[in-house]
């Protein structure tokens, strides 16, 4: 097999980053945060993923120092909204680095309901959302030691969501709810279509 091989440190040697096309699709959390002071910040973040089961445990990297990382730094607490297809646009729009302060879902036409346990809204109309507090707030560090200005937030999952217009005798539809994940470096997205069922095998 012809292969590419590069050392990271080096560079790739290509036009783009291959790096996130690899690694996909990659679930986006949609996060809901808000500052002391109660505004409402709204994210997309494609480094996402639930890390337990019991307790359930998300997470999500913030690249820089940004509201969510400020907010949750602040208040303790996140909403991790389901990124769907239908909202695939508003969760494109809430991507814009407004200024601090300025709330993207106003700006998306993203319409808030309360939460149940903690003080950041969930988005009204994704067809599932988890309540978070945060556990952890991890700086990633290199090999070398030296911190690379990311942190990983995790979170325990208080409340969850869900629009039973997506609960199939006591199962969520995820075919239904068609969420998103992010396919690479530029603008590729997926959505789950196709599936396949694979039991766990078990030794006799």
């Amino acid at each position: 097999m012809d292969q590419h091989f590069y050392e990271p440190r080096l560079g790739h040697g290509l036009p783009h980053d291959p790096f996130k096309a690899i690694v996909a699709p990659r679930p986006i959390g949609w996060i809901t945060t808000v500052d002391a002071e109660g505004r409402v910040n709204l994210a997309p973040y494609s480094f996402f993923n639930a890390f337990n089961s019991n307790p359930p445990i998300v997470g999500f990297a913030s690249e820089g120092r940004k509201d969510s990382l400020r907010n949750v730094e602040a208040i303790g607490e996140f909403v991790c909204n389901l990124a769907t297809r239908p909202l695939a646009e508003m969760v494109n729009r809430s991507s814009i680095p407004l200024p601090h302060g300025e709330s993207e879902m106003s700006f998306a036409g993203i319409e808030a309901a309360p939460s149940r346990l903690v003080k950041p809204p969930r988005v009204a109309n994704t067809p599932a959302a988890l309540e978070c507090r945060v556990l952890q707030i991890v700086p990633l560090k290199n090999l070398e030691g030296a911190e690379v200005n990311t942190h990983l937030v995790l979170g325990q999952v208080v409340g969850v969501h869900i629009d039973r217009t997506y609960l199939k005798d006591g199962i969520f539809d995820i075919r239904a709810a068609r969420p998103i994940g992010r396919c690479g470096y530029r603008g590729d997205y997926a959505e789950v279509g196709e599936m396949f069922e694979m039991i766990r095998p078990t030794l006799p």
